[in-house]
């Protein structure tokens, strides 16, 4: 990517680009994971399509940065939730298949049927849709939403059939298309549950009334990432990738590489200081924690501004090729972490502090340490932290 279209990407996604070899802190995203991902996801699931979701800023990565990567490497489609996200990409040369579906009665439908963008469609808003295909004269297309049981956005199967009367209503008068319809997974993270088998029947339902209504649909979706990596029979006609686009798991205890799929976050930072302390000395804001022994604290200057769990106390940070973990309290711009008694304090100023990523610990151990999921870590991590983009290396950010 030339330093032009990373500057573009600035304004469209939101967050900070740097080309700069001068950094203190910086998620580094490697795009040629995010074509691994897709090209393995694509393999897999073929024929059905990929979506590539980039949502809330590509889960923390850069929607417009990742969503180039995608397509490149053969994702057919470009998931958002919220239509705003969505003509973001569109402004900024975005032109692939597109869907949002999380919408307010303040969502841009005018702009979003403009801009030739799929939506979702639950209840409320398939009337909203309609009067602004209405208002500018061009027909919107329309995935019916199914709630198959996780209770969220989605038609109910008793709602469905008035829905779809509607749809049929608006159809034929030439203010929308029926082209899809979608549900979305509860537990497939949990593929022993049955809930996964019952939701799949229930969407099955779903189609043969879509169908019996006389809409000729192009896409059939419901499998997320879990559902594409443990039920086949999720495929249908796509399968929307989220977190296996970023190299995660979705499944406790098994490693993406189970799946080939690489991690495409390091997150960086530097050791900005190093002192010795006594036995005793309390550590961050509430003194929770009080060294056992003299040690030396080194202290990293990313905090919860920077998207880093408050409460992930023990969590490993990376120098030097060994972790050592967090002490204290997280604050909002600085953590500290314990070196040990035997250190020498200019073996640790300056060097490169790994907070997850390549040569460093998973951003699993940060989500355990935190009690929360990997798709929140990487999600949060904030636009304070410039992004920066290598291909296939992470030499480029380093020392």
């Amino acid at each position: 990517m030339n330093p032009e279209a990373l500057e573009q990407s600035t304004e469209t996604a939101q967050l900070t680009v740097t080309t700069s070899p001068k950094w203190e802190r910086r998620a580094v995203i490697d795009l040629s994971a995010i074509r691994n991902n897709i090209k393995q996801v694509a393999d897999l699931v073929a024929p059905s399509a990929v979506m590539a979701v980039v949502k809330a800023d590509g889960y923390g990565h850069g929607a417009l940065q990742v969503a180039n990567a995608a397509l490149q490497a053969g994702a057919r489609w470009i998931g958002c939730a919220h239509v705003t996200e969505a003509l973001a990409l569109r402004t900024a040369g975005i032109d692939a298949p597109m869907l949002a579906w999380l919408h307010t009665e303040d969502t841009p439908f005018d702009e979003a049927i403009q801009a030739g963008i799929d939506l979702g469609v639950s209840g409320w808003d398939l009337d909203a849709i309609a009067e602004a295909a209405k208002r500018v004269e061009t027909p919107a297309r329309i995935h019916v939403k199914v709630d198959t049981g996780l209770g969220r956005n989605g038609s109910t199967m008793a709602d469905l059939p008035g829905l779809l009367q509607r749809a049929n209503e608006y159809q034929e008068s030439g203010l929308l298309r029926v082209v899809g319809i979608f549900s979305h997974l509860a537990v497939a993270d949990e593929p022993e549950r049955p809930e996964t088998d019952e939701q799949l029947a229930v969407f099955d339902q779903a189609i043969e009334l879509v169908e019996a209504a006389g809409f000729d649909l192009e896409v059939r979706h419901i499998a997320n990432t879990p559902g594409i990596l443990s039920r086949p029979d999720s495929h249908h006609d796509m399968v929307r990738l989220g977190l296996g686009l970023y190299g995660l798991s979705p499944f406790e205890g098994e490693t993406p590489d189970k799946f080939a799929l690489r991690p495409a976050m390091k997150l960086i930072t530097r050791v900005s200081n190093v002192k010795k302390v006594p036995a005793g000395q309390g550590v961050s804001y509430g003194l929770n924690y009080h060294t056992s022994e003299e040690t030396y604290l080194g202290l990293i200057p990313m905090g919860y501004a920077d998207g880093l769990p408050r409460i992930a106390t023990g969590a490993p940070v990376t120098v030097n090729g060994k972790s050592y973990p967090v002490r204290g309290r997280i604050a909002m711009d600085q953590c500290v972490i314990d070196l040990g008694p035997n250190v020498e304090p200019q073996d640790f100023i300056g060097r490169e502090a790994i907070i997850f990523g390549d040569g460093g610990q998973s951003v699993n151990t940060w989500a355990h340490a935190a009690n929360t999921i990997n798709y929140e870590v990487v999600t949060r991590i904030s636009p304070r932290v410039p992004r920066f983009y290598v291909e296939g290396s992470w030499g480029e950010a380093g020392e």
